[in-house]
């Protein structure tokens, strides 16, 4: 059945003199030797942090911060990785009364003196030498501190002459419409701008999900999450808020190089990623067999697939069962044991999920609760609940949240969650709202009460024969290949489709061993003809899920993958086109030139 409007009604009820300060002192006063978190030690052993002591951290730094001249309502940057003295920082400014304003550690200089400049932040966190240089080295440099433990000690100890009556006084009028944070936004196509969110957009937003029958099953009892996503993103710093609304225990890792290790180490329950790291996982794993052992892995990944598709269809029949006891002692439980041994649900956001990883995951026993949202919705607005899932959907809209379709087929939505708006952006925010609804620039589809995200509005392509082309049903296509990285597609008033793809140079080698090609790097590979006419047959599969006319037609492998230095991705990893297209318009162009006619044939 189609629709185009779902809404779920708002489960928490909160006290509107609530705040973040506020949400930490309630858990600090229900349970003080409770765990906040665990991290790990020189030796790697992972050593638990009570919510007292992690408390007691945050109001020391906020007293330094007071000391330093941080006022109340002073926007503070935090600038560096996932570990615990990024959430002690965040919690001190907001103890203090300022507000926190995240900036990503691979941001380049103008991205930062931009971000500086348009918050005013009076003082950044930054944890590297390097990032503290390039921030003091600012045209408007704000002061800088150091986002390390020594550097915390030392700002702490500057607060020793503020009182816990001073420090107090910072939030006792901060109530939930108050301002929290400023995020600034990807900036895909144009300048980053600053969204507003309140303390009621993270707090009654994390206790609704927590309350939520069905969504909030991963939350309940003991739970342990590990975060690596840059806690600059809304994915992260959301789900450290619901960790520690709900008592999860949190596990930082600062390294995605360490993140394999951290997961059999550190055993999480849950955890938010992108998409990417699900394929990554898999594609590794069927990389590194060989002969017979491959073909073992990927007839066990099969029945993984048909388990989980199975849920969907009334269940898996008594003769997938046995397989599934095979290909679960062959293969399936020894990558569960690398994930930890008790990931039992993995939040997937930022990106559309493929839906064969997903069901290859949820066959193995790790639920994929793929979601959707934007900075502006505090990261998720619609989810797939825990069970009852339908895969290559992105579910429905969680507790307090609400969604509707255009005319044109623009996805609308409001909530508890909403923005309020872009910080010194009126006419920018007036140009995203109708009414009180947010217009996304999505597109999507609304059948039997899941939502289908169906493309960027901003993305159409127009051909010059007047046919609207949706790049993004052909990009996620050729993105799942394992040994493509990205790719953009191209058509925009041209007479037919073509893409250029960026390959993976993690994954490029074992996937040239595979095909018995030689080794070689992006560059050499991007000119191999058998490279080639492999990639072609990503195409190809790309091309099934189209028209003809629709179809790409040629198509290009890029010698070098995007980069953030050269502004072609943001640091959450989407694809700015336009710096894509003009940073490689000559190859582009000698595509056009060839006036090609037929797109690629084959299959993957």
């Amino acid at each position: 059945m189609t629709q185009n409007h779902m809404a779920a009604p708002g489960l928490a009820s909160i006290d509107p003199a609530m705040n973040l300060t506020a949400m930490l002192d309630s858990r600090v006063a229900a349970n003080p030797s409770g765990p906040f978190a665990e991290v790990k030690d020189d030796a790697g052993a992972w050593v638990p942090v009570s919510l007292a002591e992690f408390r007691d951290r945050v109001r020391a730094v906020a007293k330094g911060l007071i000391a330093s001249g941080v006022a109340a309502g002073d926007r503070v940057g935090i600038m560096g990785d996932t570990r615990i003295e990024w959430s002690v920082m965040d919690f001190a400014v907001l103890a203090a009364g300022g507000i926190v304003v995240p900036i990503y550690p691979s941001s380049s200089a103008k991205q930062c003196a931009w971000i500086v400049e348009d918050a005013g932040l009076s003082l950044v966190a930054a944890e590297t030498e390097d990032l503290r240089a390039m921030l003091a080295g600012l045209d408007k440099a704000p002061r800088v501190v150091a986002l390390t433990a020594e550097g915390l000690d030392a700002l702490a100890a500057s607060g020793d002459g503020v009182s816990d009556a001073d420090l107090d006084a910072r939030t006792a009028d901060v109530v939930l419409t108050d301002l929290a944070t400023i995020i600034y936004t990807s900036g895909t196509t144009g300048r980053p701008k600053g969204a507003m969110l309140t303390h009621r957009n993270l707090v009654e937003h994390a206790k609704n999900v927590e309350l939520d029958s069905e969504f909030g099953a991963f939350v309940q009892g003991d739970t342990r999450v590990l975060l690596f996503l840059p806690l600059a993103h809304v994915f992260a710093r959301y789900a450290m808020v619901l960790a520690l609304s709900s008592g999860a225990v949190i596990g930082y890792t600062p390294n995605h190089k360490t993140l394999a290790a951290d997961l059999a180490s550190f055993r999480p329950t849950w955890m938010p990623l992108v998409p990417r790291v699900l394929e990554t996982i898999y594609n590794r794993a069927d990389a590194a067999q060989t002969g017979l052992k491959k073909r073992i892995f990927r007839w066990s990944a099969k029945v993984a697939r048909e388990s989980s598709m199975a849920l969907e269809t009334g269940g898996p029949s008594l003769g997938l069962k046995v397989r599934f006891r095979i290909a679960d002692a062959l293969v399936l439980k020894k990558i569960r044991a690398l994930m930890g041994g008790q990931l039992g649900y993995v939040l997937a956001g930022g990106a559309k999920l493929n839906a064969s990883i997903g069901h290859f995951f949820r066959g193995l026993g790790v639920t994929v609760m793929q979601g959707y949202g934007l900075t502006e919705t505090t990261a998720a607005h619609m989810g797939t609940p825990s069970t009852g899932q339908v895969m290559g959907t992105v579910g429905h809209p969680l507790a307090g949240c609400e969604v509707k379709l255009d005319e044109d087929g623009e996805i609308l939505v409001r909530g508890v969650n909403l923005f309020s708006g872009y910080w010194n952006a009126p006419e920018e925010t007036a140009q995203v709202m109708r009414g009180d609804w947010f217009a996304t620039g999505d597109l999507g589809e609304i059948h039997d009460g899941n939502l289908t995200i169906t493309g960027r509005k901003k993305e159409i392509l127009v051909l010059s024969s007047g046919k609207n082309i949706q790049p993004a049903i052909l990009e996620d296509s050729i993105r799942s290949h394992p040994a493509i990285q990205d790719s953009v597609v191209i058509g925009d008033g041209r007479h037919f489709v073509s893409a250029v793809v960026t390959l993976d140079p993690v994954l490029l080698p074992s996937w040239l061993a595979a095909h018995d090609l030689p080794e070689m790097d992006v560059a050499t590979a991007s000119t191999h003809e058998r490279v080639r006419e492999l990639i072609s047959r990503a195409i190809a599969t790309a091309n099934d899920h189209v028209s003809r006319a629709e179809a790409i037609r040629e198509f290009r492998i890029l010698p070098r993958e995007f980069t953030e230095a050269r502004e072609e991705i943001t640091a959450s990893l989407k694809i700015r086109r336009a710096v894509v297209m003009e940073n490689f318009k000559d190859l582009i162009e000698s595509i056009y030139s060839q006036q090609k006619s037929s797109p690629p044939g084959g299959h993957a």
